[in-house]
């Protein structure tokens, strides 16, 4: 039985469209200059396209992340909206909610933490209707099926919980010893990405292993929303890192071990996972 047209999918797919693409056609490295911020600090501004008044560290990596939810988050989308509308099971509804659940995740990111542009209001459509598309999909789905805890999905789920603590919560320490601002807050006030990693994620993936445990149906729910999580991020820190590299950022090699390529690896055991519980599931 067909579903009816998902006008939330809809939307949010086409803002992730418009923005992506306009994030893309920002990709030009030679409009920098130098600005003070407001702790005193000179930092680069990138000086182009809808991340003008963006720092030069963080535009690049905004335009990698848009490579990536074009070319991968968009087409997975549709195609997971398309089986929905074609099969109309829970299973299907799982995994269109975990799509939804990584467009929340970009639009709250860009919503909070890009500076304001010419298509902010398509950022705050993006987040809103990414949030209650997912909800209310969670709403309609019944989850009769469990997912065998095994060990190597406790170990994942704790890993990944505590590899978003290691990545960010040195960057806090350092900043809250030295008396001053995170080392590339830039323009910004804050960093949004260690709120929803270090607040949102990382004690969900706790929550997930508790309720996986106890045969509670939304533990399934949360297990497809943080491998699909884990496996888009995986892949997107592969394009923001080509990114920077071609905007002359120097990339440390610590911060190349301890963030990308530790989400490329916590991405591909994401994938094995998914594949695992979801063949677990359809039997």
């Amino acid at each position: 039985m067909k579903k009816k047209i998902d006008i939330l999918a809809v939307i949010t797919m086409l803002c992730m469209c418009v923005t992506s693409i306009m994030g893309i056609l920002s990709m030009k490295f030679d409009y920098a200059h130098d600005f003070v911020n407001q702790y005193g600090q000179t930092v680069k501004i990138f000086g182009y396209g809808i991340y003008a008044n963006d720092s030069y560290f963080k535009a690049p990596i905004s335009i990698g992340t848009d490579f990536c939810i074009l070319f991968v988050l968009v087409p997975l989308f549709l195609y997971t909206y398309l089986q929905y509308r074609k099969k109309g099971d829970a299973i299907s509804e799982i995994k269109l909610i975990s799509v939804y659940a990584v467009a929340l995740y970009y639009g709250a990111s860009i919503a909070f933490g890009v500076t304001y542009n010419q298509i902010f209001l398509v950022y705050v459509l993006l987040f809103a209707c990414s949030l209650f598309g997912m909800f209310a999909h969670i709403k309609n789905v019944r989850i009769q099926q469990k997912v065998t805890v095994t060990k190597g999905l406790s170990a994942f789920l704790i890993v990944a919980g505590a590899a978003l603590i290691v990545a960010w919560l040195p960057d806090i320490i350092w900043a809250m010893q030295t008396g001053g601002p995170l080392s590339l807050i830039g323009v910004y006030t804050t960093e949004i990405t260690y709120v929803i990693d270090m607040g949102i994620i990382s004690p969900m993936c706790l929550v997930c292993l508790y309720l996986l445990k106890k045969n509670d149906g939304l533990g399934v729910v949360l297990l497809a929303v943080l491998l699909k999580l884990c496996i888009i991020v995986g892949i997107m820190v592969i394009p923001q890192t080509i990114c920077q590299s071609l905007s002359g950022v120097e990339l440390p090699i610590p911060a190349l071990a301890t963030k990308v390529l530790s989400f490329v690896a916590l991405g591909g055991f994401a994938l094995y996972f998914h594949r695992k519980a979801y063949r677990e599931l359809e039997r």
